[in-house]
């Protein structure tokens, strides 16, 4: 299966002078862990199937001090292109929803999508990408991986806690239907589809997710990748890209509540920001995405950064500062 959808990686990514089985003593939240071998330097994890590349330099970077950076310098948020099911509610009658393909539209958004992602890292930028088992974000990712540097690419990893939210098994079209209107009325984050999950649930599994993204930046870290250079590209589903942005600026449930989805294919980015002082980072959403989204400024930037003044742009914004209730110092 993974060599249908990554043909175009997988031609070019050989075993360097060991096998995976000796170069691997474990594996930590989806990154390699080296044990004795001499250090291979460039991994490719897709469920079991791993993959050596050396062509990708590491910085020399050293942990000096007690601050250390282990964020990428931006986190690239895509929903899927136009599937099947966009288009019509009836697609989900005979074929479960985690097998809706792609339509002609969405493979073209897909590449349209792939040729903003190239401009936007450059030709120096490095990818780690993490995209939903769904085949429709699979064949986004595959199509997306056709316009970028295949020597530019780090890791691709499936990941079902980016899933889209379940909403039951093969449905009866107007069953769904009626259940989306109720929804509607009900609320998006708390309303639980019959045999299927709230919003709630997602938010859950985001978040637990983004730990593991941490954990996977603190290895890649301490592995002296160059993180300055690195771009995080998580293909996922329209509603879990919001819980994810939710989870990450700490949104209020309120504030979710008025977001939208984003266009399918659309890139959602999130740039890394430092302090004039240089002690505090964090990231920003961009302005174009906020207003795709129907978000309010103060959900573009987390809601400690705002408390410390770190950001000039926010200094001024009252409500955001009244609505804040994070005190952390800073924010990953």
């Amino acid at each position: 299966m993974h060599q249908q959808f990554f043909p175009k990686v997988l031609r070019t990514v050989q075993t360097r002078n060991c096998s995976p089985q000796l170069c691997l003593s474990k594996i930590t939240g989806g990154v390699a862990a080296k044990s004795t071998v001499a250090s291979p330097t460039h991994l490719i994890v897709r469920a079991s199937t791993i993959r050596w590349n050396s062509s990708i330099p590491r910085s020399d970077a050293t942990y000096k001090g007690s601050r250390i950076d282990f964020r990428p310098k931006r986190i690239i948020l895509l929903r899927h292109g136009e599937s099947d099911g966009n288009i019509d509610e009836a697609a989900y009658v005979d074929t479960a929803d985690w097998c809706i393909n792609l339509t002609a539209k969405g493979k073209q958004q897909a590449q349209d999508a792939g040729k903003r992602i190239r401009d936007v890292v450059g030709e120096d930028g490095k990818l780690v990408f993490y995209f939903s088992p769904y085949e429709r974000t699979r064949q986004t990712l595959d199509t997306i991986t056709n316009y970028v540097q295949e020597e530019s690419i780090i890791s691709i990893r499936e990941e079902p806690r980016i899933s889209e939210q379940q909403f039951g098994n093969f449905q009866n079209v107007q069953e769904v239907i009626n259940a989306k209107s109720e929804r509607h009325r009900f609320g998006r984050f708390y309303y639980r589809f019959p045999s299927g999950e709230a919003g709630l649930d997602v938010y859950s599994r985001v978040s637990s997710f983004i730990s593991t993204l941490v954990r996977d930046c603190h290895q890649y870290k301490h592995n002296n990748y160059d993180l300055e250079n690195m771009n995080v590209v998580i293909i996922t589903h329209g509603l879990t890209l919001r819980l994810f942005l939710m989870r990450w600026f700490q949104f209020s449930v309120k504030e979710f509540e008025q977001s939208e989805n984003p266009g399918n294919a659309e890139l959602t980015i999130l740039n890394k920001k430092t302090s004039s002082d240089g002690q505090h980072k964090w990231y920003e959403l961009e302005q174009d995405a906020r207003k795709a989204l129907n978000l309010p400024d103060s959900c573009g930037i987390p809601k400690n950064v705002l408390l410390h003044s770190l950001s000039d742009r926010y200094e001024e914004d009252e409500e955001a500062l009244r609505i804040t209730g994070s005190g952390d110092k800073w924010h990953f």
